[in-house]
């Protein structure tokens, strides 16, 4: 009878988006190849990426860098708001700042959001079957890094919220059949030079 395996899932936000969002800056690229020479060593077994143009182009500079891994395309892995909670799910102390964040968020898109997001646990989590451990690598945005860490960690839907991820930044969580997941690095910036790392986050984040 065949058994469960361990599941080691890759998480990494794109790397630097141009101003319009069309693509990777000079800095986003260098960053992606960075990424790749940084999985070189793990035994991938595919690699899954949204459709936007900052996360493909992401996706296809670590590639290169990897060999014959298949490159797969998900809106799975796409940019959309993953759960939007009610005001009472919230901390008072900071309720109405997570709101107003949300407030745009139109009902289609709170609607496809969900809908992504519970694919995304049920494509990304959990061990596998078979006796085999499997490493993925999921090149996706911050949103969708946050939900998954969340989800990790068993926080409360809400608590994607203020999970921030730098660009090319890597997390990597493990899944194994016999007891809960572990987060065994988050938000992971040791393979860019300092002039590379933070990227994505508002100067005063920086550390």
């Amino acid at each position: 009878m065949s058994g469960r395996g361990t599941r080691y899932l890759y998480l990494a936000r794109h790397g630097e988006a141009l101003p319009d969002e069309s693509g990777l800056s000079e800095a986003g690229r260098q960053q992606a190849v960075l990424l790749g020479r940084r999985l070189r060593g793990v035994p991938l077994t595919a690699v899954h990426h949204g459709p936007l143009p900052r996360a493909v182009q992401t996706a296809r500079l670590v590639h290169e860098q990897l060999g014959n891994v298949p490159l797969l395309a998900s809106d799975v892995a796409g940019d959309y708001v993953p759960y939007v909670p009610h005001a009472d799910e919230l901390p008072s102390a900071s309720a109405d700042f997570y709101l107003r964040f949300l407030a745009d968020t139109t009902s289609e898109e709170r609607e496809r959001g969900a809908v992504l997001a519970g694919r995304a646990l049920d494509l990304f989590t959990g061990p596998v079957d078979g006796d085999d451990d499997r490493h993925e690598l999921v090149v996706t945005h911050n949103f969708v890094v946050a939900w998954l860490v969340r989800d990790a960690l068993h926080a409360p839907k809400w608590r994607w919220l203020g999970l921030n991820h730098a660009n090319a930044a890597l997390t990597a969580i493990r899944y194994p059949p016999d007891r809960a997941p572990a987060v065994l690095v988050t938000n992971d910036m040791r393979h860019l030079p300092a002039d590379l790392r933070w990227t994505g986050f508002p100067p005063e984040s920086h550390v």
